[in-house]
């Protein structure tokens, strides 16, 4: 089940979407392309279905899913209350990498929120994806399709050195934004940014009030979490991660020129070497690159992979570092 749109996002092969449709229905994984990473795709609705996410993925019971749907009456459908600063968020940023987390619906199966009383939902802007939706006509859980705790998969092929032909791949070309969507909680106050991502909470900020206030991180043994992507060790490879500044990126060369078993990701070492990974300056740019060059840096298998910690001051830079001590942590 390959090839079913082009990178332009023009739906080409129908049949690949009728048998995901099909396997869906029945209780199935199918994995689906996003603009962010791909997901792991289940019907919300079906607690079997759901639960087979969690085991594939040996995700922490505690750590809930975010429901893709196709359009906000359908999200409307999964949550026991829609406040007006849903509407707006919904309105100007959807489809898009922004989940909202809202009180669940009483119908949605508690494995969908990790048995929490809310609900994380996005209307994601891929437009093999949308068709998915709509011709199923139900909702999707979709988490990142990698082993839990793992780095993020942004094309096809990332999902099938994990998966094999295990689960059927619907190819929509590499992830346009590269990492996970910003994920906000609303509930009687200010919206509260659970997840730092592209859309920042600036920009959510000019249309509904914002608590930027620091969300705590979690343990894989603690209660539900209101938000993936809140747990301590995540988008991790195999391969240990240590950051450092950019005032050490001489000792870094040092040690790469030097021969030592590492792969070095930086976006400003001006030097030529097979194991040093060139990253986008611009926040945007190395959004979409991240996860990419930490699989491509994970291949090497050297005994560590160095990451240079971008000093960026805008909050897509911050959304960035989010990731990359998580990666780190441990």
């Amino acid at each position: 089940m390959t090839d079913a749109s082009d990178r332009t996002g023009n739906v080409g092969n129908a049949a690949a979407l009728d048998d995901a449709v099909r396997l869906l229905r029945s209780g199935g994984l199918v994995v689906f392309p996003t603009e962010t990473v791909y997901g792991l795709g289940a019907d919300a609705l079906n607690p079997d279905a759901v639960a087979k996410v969690y085991e594939l993925k040996q995700r922490p019971a505690n750590n809930p899913l975010i429901v893709h749907v196709a359009d906000t009456a359908s999200a409307r459908s999964l949550v026991a209350s829609w406040p007006s600063a849903a509407e707006l968020l919904a309105e100007r940023f959807w489809p898009g990498p922004l989940t909202m987390v809202l009180d669940r619906a009483a119908h949605v199966p508690h494995a969908v929120s990790a048995g929490g009383p809310t609900i994380a939902v996005r209307c994601p802007d891929h437009p093999l994806t949308l068709e998915l939706l709509r011709r199923i006509g139900r909702p999707l859980v979709g988490p990142s399709a990698n082993a839990s705790g793992t780095v993020s998969p942004t094309t096809a092929e990332h999902v099938r050195a994990w998966l094999g032909d295990r689960v059927p791949v619907l190819d929509g070309g590499p992830c346009a934004r590269g990492i996970e969507s910003t994920v906000v909680r609303l509930g009687a106050g200010p919206a509260a940014v659970l997840r730092p991502g592209v859309i920042t909470p600036r920009e959510i900020g000019a249309v509904v009030a914002v608590d930027e206030s620091e969300q705590d991180e979690a343990g894989p043994g603690e209660g539900p979490v209101p938000s993936p992507g809140m747990l301590r060790r995540h988008y991790s490879p195999r391969t240990p991660v240590r950051l450092f500044e950019p005032s050490q990126r001489r000792a870094v060369l040092d040690r790469l020129e030097g021969g030592a078993s590492v792969v070095v990701l930086s976006p400003g070492m001006a030097v030529e070497h097979e194991r040093l990974v060139r990253m986008p300056a611009d926040p945007e740019g190395y959004a979409r690159e991240l996860y990419a060059a930490l699989h491509r840096a994970d291949g090497i298998k050297a005994e560590a992979i160095l990451i240079e910690l971008p000093q960026g001051e805008s909050q897509v830079w911050n959304a960035i570092r989010d990731r990359l001590r998580r990666a780190a942590s441990g």
